[in-house]
């Protein structure tokens, strides 16, 4: 009699439904920041790289399974009970956190690149998996979205089909993507390739934006200019913000040679950790990614500076900046066990060219210094 008694007090103190939610959700978000600076957990045993991935794969699949019996039963009425949503929800934390464990357990000498792709990952898992309960608190049960979600029974697939969850590939497509990089080297291919794609579309938007520009967008008659003279006063941007002047598209010319360079390097470096690259060199092929990862961001930096209005000084600083990163990275390739013969390779050339554009974007903007 005592134990039920016990029992039923323990049902009188469960939260409801839907504050188990919230609650489950702010969990999930507190273990984000430890995914995202965690370390690899010390082991005595020796590592088994078939072993990892079974065990990410099982865990994908776990995590992929009770996210969608949380959709189907918080989709439709009535809602579960307190017991219920207790369970539901212990059974998510625990998937969650077995996935986060088996990140753990890849070693660092398995490679930086590799377990940044993992981790990567592992946080867009347990993103998702927070984000999916934060719109389950807040989208009405048989609504239009939710019936989305009975329908398909599948969480991923929900993710697509409701608005306010962003479109993530499925944990199954990015675990297989990342079964398919046994080593390092794999990894570091991996996120050239991607680098290298991020650069390409850069310089394609730029070449777009100089093809669309009109010269004489800018020439405005007599009448419009007295139209338009108390918009500077108001504090309303000029014409001249929104075109380029002959200035500016003299100096655009060197500043997408260099940004021609730049994709030109990233794909010359991928083919020599493609064609000389070795799975033992870890440290090294770790340092090619790192400092490749830097000259995409520096490229848009340096895109978004030559758009109209344009500061000449902000494209030369920004000009400089990239020059910087693509020095450095040529040169740690060229040091590395990917370049068996630097003195014979494209990449002194490579340095010449990139020194020729920033020595003519020097020279076109040399009145701002």
């Amino acid at each position: 009699m005592a134990s039920e008694t016990a029992s039923a007090a323990s049902v009188l103190t469960l939260a409801p439904p839907l504050e188990q939610l919230r609650h489950l959700a702010a969990e999930l978000r507190l273990l984000l920041p430890g995914v995202r600076v965690g370390e690899a957990r010390e082991s005595t045993e020796e590592f088994n790289r078939e072993v990892f991935w079974r065990r990410l794969n099982e865990a994908a699949v776990k995590v992929s399974w009770e996210a969608t019996a949380l959709t189907t039963v918080f989709s439709r009425l009535p809602l579960p009970s307190p017991q219920e949503t207790q369970r539901i929800s212990e059974q998510v934390y625990a998937a969650i956190k077995a996935i986060i464990a088996v990140y753990y357990s890849l070693p660092k000498e398995q490679g930086i690149t590799l377990r940044k792709l993992v981790r990567s990952a592992t946080l867009d898992i347990v993103d998702g998996m927070a984000q999916l309960v934060e719109v389950l608190l807040i989208t009405p049960p048989q609504s239009p979205e939710n019936s989305n979600l009975i329908s398909y029974n599948n969480v991923w697939v929900a993710c697509q089909q409701v608005p306010q969850i962003p479109k993530v590939l499925p944990a199954a497509v990015l675990l297989d993507t990342l079964k398919q990089l046994s080593d390092n080297k794999a990894a570091a291919l991996l996120m050239l390739t991607k680098s290298v794609d991020f650069v390409k579309d850069a310089h394609e938007e730029m070449e777009q934006a100089v093809e669309e520009c009109d010269p004489y967008c800018g020439l405005l008659n007599d009448s419009e200019e007295d139209n338009h003279s108390n918009e500077d006063v108001l504090g309303f941007p000029s014409n001249r913000d929104l075109y380029w002047s002959e200035e500016d598209q003299e100096l655009i010319i060197p500043c997408l040679a260099l940004v021609r360079s730049s994709k030109a390097c990233l794909k010359k470096i991928r083919i020599l950790v493609a064609e000389n690259g070795k799975k033992d060199q870890v440290a090294q092929l770790d340092d090619i990614v790192d400092i490749s990862d830097e000259i995409s961001p520096s490229v848009d930096d340096l895109a978004l500076s030559i758009y109209p209005p344009m500061c000449h000084l902000t494209v030369r600083i920004n000009s400089a900046k990239l020059v910087s990163v693509l020095r450095k990275a040529l040169e740690i390739t060229k040091a590395s066990h990917v370049t068996p013969q630097p003195e014979d390779s494209w990449i002194p050339l490579l340095i010449n060219a990139v020194d020729h554009c920033m020595n003519r974007i020097k020279e076109l903007t040399q009145s701002e210094i």
